[in-house]
């Protein structure tokens, strides 16, 4: 049970670390909570600051759902906690050590609890657990964005994808290395990031959604450290 604690918490922290906010405040000097949507993930660095600090944070939002499912679920103090036989230990480990750094990125302790909304921390989560998947899915997000500029519906096409291509995968083709939790994990994170994108989903009905203009520096960002 030690064991589990540990990963739990220290998973917590490291997805706690803002990304984003530090981001924009060491090489803009700027708080990307206080422009565009006031999320402090990566999709608002986008708009706010173009692609290259959008591309920056999105890769530290990733890595820290990779290495909370990839390198610190691997750590054994004690047994793991029995009960749990229908399931494959190591990887519902994974998914809860996956969990709570997602729950760190959305609540960080070190960015007074204000943070994103959990999608690059969930997909680092899902490439340490299925990474052939996730490059399908990766696939579909590049292929929504470049053709709608519209980064959250780039987000959710992709993740409403992920479970869809593990059914598939599982089901279809018979790939029964992928756990059912990580389906369930799946369509649980799909319906959670369509949620949470709600404001995105009434602005994109009315036309109002912000796109990516040329994936460069927003207009009035270059070279002044504000709007």
């Amino acid at each position: 049970m030690l064991s589990l604690v540990v990963i739990l918490v220290l998973s917590y922290l490291a997805g706690s670390i803002p990304g984003s906010v530090w981001v924009g405040k060491w090489l803009y000097g700027i708080d990307v909570r206080n422009h565009g949507s006031g999320n402090a993930g990566a999709t608002n660095v986008f708009r706010v600051l173009g692609w290259r600090a959008g591309l920056l944070s999105a890769i530290v939002d990733l890595g820290k759902g990779l290495f909370a499912a990839g390198i610190i679920a691997t750590i054994r103090l004690d047994d793991l906690p029995s009960g749990l036989e229908f399931w494959h230990i190591e990887t519902f480990v994974r998914l809860l050590a996956g969990i709570a750094a997602i729950v760190g990125h959305m609540f960080p302790v070190w960015a007074r609890f204000k943070g994103g909304k959990g999608v690059n921390t969930t997909a680092g989560v899902l490439f340490a657990l299925t990474p052939i998947t996730m490059w399908i899915v990766l696939g579909v997000f590049v292929l929504v964005l470049f053709s709608s500029r519209y980064v959250s519906l780039a987000s959710m096409s992709a993740a409403v994808s992920f479970p869809t291509a593990v059914a598939i995968r599982k089901y279809v083709f018979g790939y029964d290395a992928l756990d059912t939790s990580i389906l369930i994990f799946g369509i649980i994170f799909a319906l959670g990031i369509v949620i949470a994108h709600r404001a995105n989903i009434k602005r994109l009905l009315n036309g109002t959604e912000n796109r990516v203009r040329k994936f460069r520096l927003a207009r009035g960002m270059r070279g002044r450290g504000e709007l």
